[in-house]
Formats: C-alpha cells, sequence, structure tokens
C-alpha cells in the first residue's frame, strides 16, 4: 500500500503546556479554543511504544482546518513517542498524519520499506501507529484508521 493513495488527515505539533499552545494557535488562526481532552487510559488504549506497554497519555487538542486538522499534544504520564520528540527537540511540528484501511497489513509494508512501527495504540472506535521515519522522511508519519 502506498501512502499517496489515502488522504492526509492532520499535521501534529507536540507541546509543553496545551493551554498555552490553544491560545495561542487559535489567536493566530482566528479561530475558537478548542477543549483538550485526555488519550484512554492504558487498559482502554492498550499502548505499546518501541514494544512494551506504556502507562503514557496524552492531552489532545484539535482545530479543524478544512480536510485537515492541526493536533496539539501535550504528554503526561510513562514514555511514548510523544514525550521523546517533545524531549529531544522541544515543541515542534510531531507527525503528519493519513487516514488509511487495514493497520496491521500497512505497518507491515512500512516495516518491510525499514519504516518500523514507533508507537501502537487504540481509541473508541480506531486505532493509530506511528511509524519511525523521520530519518528518512523528514517527519514521523502517523497511520490512523477508523472502525465504523
Amino acid at each position: 500500500m502506498a501512502l499517496g493513495e489515502n488522504a492526509v488527515c492532520q499535521v501534529a505539533i507536540v507541546v509543553r503546556d496545551i493551554e498555552a499552545a490553544i491560545k495561542k494557535w487559535a489567536g493566530v488562526l482566528g479561530a475558537p479554543p478548542p477543549a483538550w481532552h485526555m488519550t484512554g487510559p492504558k487498559e482502554e488504549s492498550h499502548i505499546n511504544y518501541r514494544g512494551q506497554s506504556t502507562d503514557a497519555r496524552a492531552k489532545l487538542a484539535f482545530f479543524e482546518l478544512g480536510q485537515v486538522s492541526l493536533e496539539l499534544i501535550e504528554p503526561v504520564g510513562g514514555p511514548s513517542v510523544w514525550q521523546e520528540v517533545l524531549d529531544r527537540s522541544g515543541p515542534c511540528v510531531h507527525h503528519i498524519a493519513f487516514r488509511i484501511k487495514g493497520m496491521d497489513a500497512a505497518l507491515a509494508g512500512l516495516s518491510k520499506q525499514g519504516l518500523p512501527t514507533l508507537q501502537r495504540s487504540d481509541f473508541t472506535n480506531g486505532c493509530s501507529g506511528y511509524v519511525d521515519s523521520a530519518k528518512d522522511l523528514g517527519v514521523i508519519v502517523e497511520l490512523l484508521e477508523h472502525f465504523k
């Protein structure tokens, strides 16, 4: 599967303080500030980071900008791909997300191209996977699958 066959749906920025970032982005965009929400606990999200289960969570906020949303992420708790990037680079672009179908096949295909999975988790009605692509592509790629 080639990612170009799928819609880019999101650009995400990892931040240290989501409330301050929401306020700043709302002003820049001239948009109402969205409420943030917390990702589910380990028992719901089944989050796996670099092959290990983790208690990591994140505060998330979304600005809907037409076909693409701007996601703000503040890491909370245990080790995660979000915290790793924030610790290494500070607040910055974290990932570009593609809406896909068939998470397992998509992750396996990217792994065969030398882009292994960094983190995978579940959410209500879907799942996500982050691919170790920053060195090769300049940014982490996230795959998002929504179930109906």
